[in-house]
């Protein structure tokens, strides 16, 4: 196998679509634990401190080690997979010249794997902040450690080894909303089914749990949550840092979709202080997408996934701090600096600009008993994992956009039949040409045209029928199919702006620029004050000072990916002038 170009480095997935799912060892070994050079070493000396430990001590260990990176210079260290329940696997031997970690060490998050000195030891410590200020200084050196820290998770993907091991019986719905969470976000993990696995049977036996504490997790560290929260999760793994209510971030960006990403990107390397916050996983819904054709720059395509983990890792280079899962719950705007104020939470968090890029909510149609099957049938995107789920069976897709068709080209390679139900009379006014051309040419997927579902049934272990009406004739069939796949659009994620005032158009989506003039010199005009004496703003500006709308949440955007990141990037030129603007204030 040819190695890979820096442009090329895999996405963080077990499916890496570059060299098939997993990491060949043999073939990558080179790549995965490179041996750096006396000169390299040399370099990297001067960002860390020098550690001795002896034979048997732990360097590091799995949930409980936050480090930046553990580069050998005598002796060598054991690396160790690790379970929570004391299970442990050989990895490889660090030696002279080769270094600790992986992507987590980035940002500081705990170790996924263990690390013990063989012998007399002798190690530099980087911490995070050190490592990414190596990574600027030597690019040609940061760009070997950075590949090696990405393959190294896609690593622990494949062999679902270095998370919290969740224990439930297949099928559990609370386990698929975990599973989601975990792969949306490129963390590894393992499901055991107490059916199948003796230790998950004795875990179980062990803390009795009532119905609905299942799932049972393990963190990496061994505690062991019964039926955990995704903020448990987040809190567990690292993902989910404590944050400061007293430090004051140049820019607060609420939303980790293509548009934040981009914009944290931007500003970090510009030498902002940038802290995302994020309801679920970083990419938004762009992540959904099982293969994004019309990016430029990616003539075979690249999946959502993909894109948002490269993009990821950006953020953390440049020192970004992400928390994930930390949905905002209100925008303070009456004070300044601005706060904003987390969901289920009095707390607040300061910045001197705020940029949202919060999105939308997947769209959910007017089924009375919808939430009973979400998770247990009923899905708003199609992974891998739910792709697994509908091996052989046959399935229905509702939506007409360009989403959709992707969804339903990836689902009819694992589904044995895909019923994709449009409300129109063709595809065309909503899709994309070239995907209308592969869904017409896909045998085992049928659109029906002015259809939709009219009810669901099933029981407590999932969905089980689905009735499809077809509005021209009136006629009504019954489906029996367990999975659907809704791909109906999204509402503007905007109703916790309330409190800060922030101008939205009639459907929700928040207005910038030249739209909130025109807004206000109408609103002037119907009160008899004209002509208004408006402020300038800038063209990503919202009604409020310092705050900006970006991306698909933002009236008038291109809903597409890269009109979502060209508007992250021009966003980063508009909050420097308006730092620049307020006045100097006294340290």
């Amino acid at each position: 196998m040819p190695n890979k170009s820096p442009e090329m480095l895999p996405e963080l997935t077990a499916d890496d679509p570059v060299s098939g799912p997993g990491i060949d060892l043999d073939t990558r070994r080179h790549q995965i634990f490179p041996t750096l050079s006396e000169s390299d070493v040399k370099h990297m000396l001067r960002f860390g401190t020098v550690r001795q430990f002896g034979d048997g001590d732990w360097i590091f260990r799995a949930g409980q080690t936050s480090f930046g990176l553990v580069l050998v210079l005598q002796g060598q260290i054991e690396v160790s997979r690790y379970d929570g329940l004391g299970n442990t696997a050989h990895i490889t031997f660090h030696q002279a010249g080769q270094f600790g970690g992986e992507v987590a060490q980035l940002s500081g998050r705990p170790s996924l794997a263990n690390g013990r000195a063989m012998g007399e030891t002798e190690v530099l410590l980087i911490q995070p902040e050190s490592l990414r200020a190596l990574l600027i200084a030597h690019a040609d050196l940061g760009e070997r450690i950075v590949r090696a820290l990405i393959l190294r998770r896609v690593g622990l993907l494949s062999l679902n080894s270095g998370g919290p091991l969740l224990v439930a019986p297949r099928g559990h719905g609370r386990l698929h909303t975990l599973q989601s969470f975990l792969s949306a976000n490129g963390h590894p993990y393992e499901a055991l089914d107490p059916e199948h696995s003796a230790q998950a049977a004795a875990l179980l036996a062990h803390y009795q749990p009532k119905p609905e504490e299942l799932p049972l997790v393990v963190c990496p560290d061994g505690a062991v949550k019964l039926n955990p929260s995704v903020v448990d999760i987040g809190r567990c793994l690292g993902m989910l840092p404590q944050l400061d209510s007293d430090k004051v971030w140049d820019v607060i960006i609420v939303g980790a979709g293509p548009a934040g990403l981009a914009a944290a990107v931007y500003a970090a390397s510009e030498g902002l202080s940038v802290l995302v916050l994020e309801t679920r996983a970083s990419g938004g819904q762009a992540a959904a997408s099982a293969r994004i054709e019309n990016f430029l720059g990616f003539p075979t395509g690249i999946t959502g996934r993909a894109l948002a983990g490269r993009a990821y890792v950006q953020t953390q280079k440049f020192g970004v701090e992400v928390a994930i899962p930390a949905p905002a719950g209100r925008l303070l705007c009456d004070t300044y600096p601005l706060q904003v104020e987390m969901c289920g939470s009095l707390q607040r968090l300061q910045a001197r600009t705020v940029v949202l890029s919060c999105g939308a909510r997947y769209r959910r149609p007017s089924l009375a008993n919808l939430r009973q099957f979400e998770g247990k049938g009923v899905y708003y995107w199609a992974s891998p994992i739910e792709g697994k789920l509908c091996k052989n069976e046959q399935i229905i897709l509702v939506g007409g956009g360009n989403s959709a068709g992707q969804a339903a080209v990836f689902l009819s390679t694992q589904a044995r039949h895909v019923h994709m139900l449009i409300r129109k009379d063709s595809l065309a006014s909503t899709m994309s040409s070239y995907l209308i051309e592969r869904i017409e040419a896909t045998p085992n997927i049928t659109l029906h045209t002015q259809s939709e579902i009219v009810a669901l049934e099933g029981d407590e272990e999932g969905l089980r029928q689905v009735r499809v009406r077809h509005a021209p004739s009136a006629l009504e069939t019954d489906y029996p199919v367990c999975r659907v796949f809704l791909f109906i659009g999204a509402d503007p994620n905007t109703d916790w702006l309330h409190d800060c005032g922030v101008d939205v158009d009639q459907h929700g989506f928040i207005r910038t620029g030249f739209d909130v003039t025109k807004a206000q010199c109408r609103a002037n005009f119907s009160q008899g004050v004209y002509p208004p004496d408006l402020p300038e703003r800038a063209a990503l500006e919202t009604s409020v000072p310092g705050v900006f709308a970006i991306g698909d949440v933002r009236a008038g955007s291109t809903k597409r990916v890269a009109a979502a990141v060209g508007e992250g990037a021009a966003v980063v030129a508009q909050i420097h002038a308006f730092l620049a603007s307020l006045p100097l204030t006294k340290a």
